[in-house]
C-alpha cells in the first residue's frame, strides 16, 4: 500500500514512523564521515558513468567546481548532507512501513527522489556568493533531474549501507 504523504510537512504520520530517523543515521557523529566518503565515491561514480556529449559538459562542469578550491565539493556534501536526509526521510520511512528496502522503493519511485533532492540544490545554488558554481549550476540544471534520477540506485545502496 502506497503510503501518502506531504513533502512540504517532511515526514509521515506517525503511525508509519520507524524508530530510525534518516537524519539521525546519515549525520550522527559516529557515522557522517564514512557516510560524506561513500556519497564523494557514488557522485565520483556518476560523473565517470557519463558519456557523450552531455557526459563531457558534466565532467568539465564537476571539474570546474572542484577547481573552485579543494575540497569544495566534499564539503558542500558535508553541508547539504542534513538537508537531504531531512528530504529523503518520508520517502525513506515509506520504504520502511511497506516492508520494501529501500533499493525497491527508491527505484519505483525516482523521480520523487529526484525531486526532494533538486529542491536542496536549487535552493542553495539560488542563495550561492559564487558566480562560478551559479553559472554552472545553471548550465547543468536542464539534464540534472535525469542524472539524479539514474544516480538513485547507488543512492539508495549507499542508504541501505548506513541506515538499514
Amino acid at each position: 500500500m502506497q503510503v501518502c504523504y506531504s513533502i512540504a510537512e517532511g515526514r509521515l504520520p506517525d503511525q508509519y514512523m520507524t524508530t530510525t530517523n534518516l537524519t539521525e543515521a546519515l549525520t550522527g557523529e559516529s557515522k557522517k564521515s564514512a557516510v560524506v566518503d561513500d556519497c564523494m565515491a557514488l557522485i565520483d561514480a556518476e560523473v565517470g558513468d557519463k558519456g557523450g556529449l552531455s557526459g563531457l559538459a558534466v565532467k568539465a562542469g564537476y571539474r570546474a567546481i572542484q577547481g573552485i578550491k579543494p575540497g569544495f565539493v566534499r564539503q558542500v556534501v558535508t553541508d547539504l548532507l542534513p538537508d537531504f536526509a531531512k528530504a529523503l526521510d518520508p520517502i525513506y520511512q515509506e520504504a520502511k512501513a511497506s516492508g520494501r528496502t529501500v533499493k525497491e522503493h527508491f527505484a519505483s519511485h525516482t523521480t520523487q527522489v529526484a525531486d526532494a533532492l533538486l529542491t536542496i540544490t536549487d535552493d542553495k545554488a539560488k542563495r550561492s556568493k559564487s558566480g562560478m558554481v551559479k553559472g554552472t549550476y545553471e548550465k547543468l540544471r536542464g539534464s540534472a533531474k535525469k542524472n539524479v534520477e539514474a544516480a538513485v540506485p547507488r543512492l539508495a545502496g549507499m542508504i541501505e549501507k548506513h541506515a538499514p
